[in-house]
């Protein structure tokens, strides 16, 4: 049996979410390994703690000895974006300690599993790297600028065609990787828009169960059947990616769904948001005390600041402010009471 082996990167601020992450990964593809790329010390002592089954703690330091070409860009870059900056060379750091593997695989933080993975892996026989298109809706077409293809998932088959591509990528997120367009470049992901030229065997997944998400969702119609999600009537949700999901206004916690203009009925609230914002809140209750810190808070993204990223970046807070507020008078929002979400 082919083995598939994922790999993915988080700081204490995503430890809930990116455990959530491994145990919908167990529930649909057992024993499957992730490695996770601890981006603070608190994040890989809680992971040491907690001792999770399968799951491969790496710290910070040890993958900057191993890579001392990436890690010379972090002082040139935002957090976020030298998290962003990672990214291929995580992957090839994981393909040399798993040289038995099939495909590796890397998985943003934020994904939620609801069916096997391997539904993927059928379409990808004789690929060598497998990427996910946004496929965006026409009403935000306006954001193809940041990429065709999202970096949620990417996936290498372990062999010379695939490893050119990732060590490609890697060199070109050395030479640059910032949270801005540049022309046909956006931090990591927009070199993904290249990945086809590089090689025959790049395959686009074409399952549209894969990386449902609030930027494509206006696209289909969502059922819920026996527990299952299903896609237009007939696909099954793989995964969800749970992008902008965050906490606001003390007791309410949010997504993102007015910014990409997408549909949030109370059946998509009831069987897609809240089991996954509960499971997040019980690992947050379960974690905190490993944490060591009171208070988790975001990290900026661009290091490209002057007076007029400054001021754009007060309009989208307020205007994110403005949207919490609607999405509570309308009962969007989840309102977080002892605990649970409701």
């Amino acid at each position: 049996m082919a083995k598939h082996v994922y790999c993915t990167y988080f700081d204490d601020n995503y430890l809930p979410r990116g455990i959530a992450l491994y145990q919908s990964l167990q529930r649909y593809a057992p024993g499957a390994r992730l490695w996770v790329l601890c981006l603070n010390d608190r994040c890989y002592r809680a992971l040491l703690a907690l001792d999770l089954p399968h799951l491969v703690p790496c710290r910070l330091a040890d993958f900057e000895a191993a890579d001392p070409e990436v890690a010379a860009t972090r002082s040139t870059r935002s957090t976020i974006e030298y998290f962003f900056t990672c990214s291929p060379a995580w992957m090839l750091f994981v393909l040399k300690r798993e040289q038995d593997a099939d495909w590796v695989t890397y998985l943003d933080g934020d994904l939620y599993f609801y069916a096997s993975p391997e539904l993927i892996y059928q379409e990808l026989q004789g690929s060598s790297v497998a990427i996910i298109p946004h496929r965006f809706t026409r009403a935000i077409g306006r954001l193809k600028k940041y990429g065709t293809y999202n970096v949620g998932w990417v996936g290498v088959h372990n062999e010379p065609d695939g490893r050119a591509v990732i060590e490609w990528w890697r060199k070109k997120c050395i030479e640059w990787c910032y949270d801005y367009v540049d022309g046909g470049r956006f931090a990591d992901q927009g070199y993904l828009d290249t990945f086809p030229s590089l090689s025959a065997r790049v395959r686009v997944i074409d399952n549209i169960g894969a990386n449902l998400a609030p930027w494509n969702l206006a696209n289909y119609r969502i059922d819920f059947r026996e527990d299952t999600v299903f896609i237009d009537d007939v696909h099954p949700l793989i995964f969800f990616h749970f992008q902008g999901v965050k906490k606001g206004l003390h007791w309410f916690i949010f997504n993102n769904h007015r910014r990409y203009h997408a549909p949030f009925s109370s059946s998509m609230r009831e069987h897609l948001y809240k089991p996954y914002i509960n499971e997040v809140l019980e690992i947050e209750r379960r974690t905190s005390a490993l944490l060591e810190v009171p208070e988790m808070k975001p990290h900026g993204r661009s290091s490209n600041v002057g007076l007029r990223k400054y001021l754009e970046g007060r309009v989208r807070y307020l205007a994110t402010r403005f949207l919490q507020v609607l999405d509570v008078l309308t009962g969007r929002a989840f309102f977080v009471y002892k605990g649970v979400a409701r």
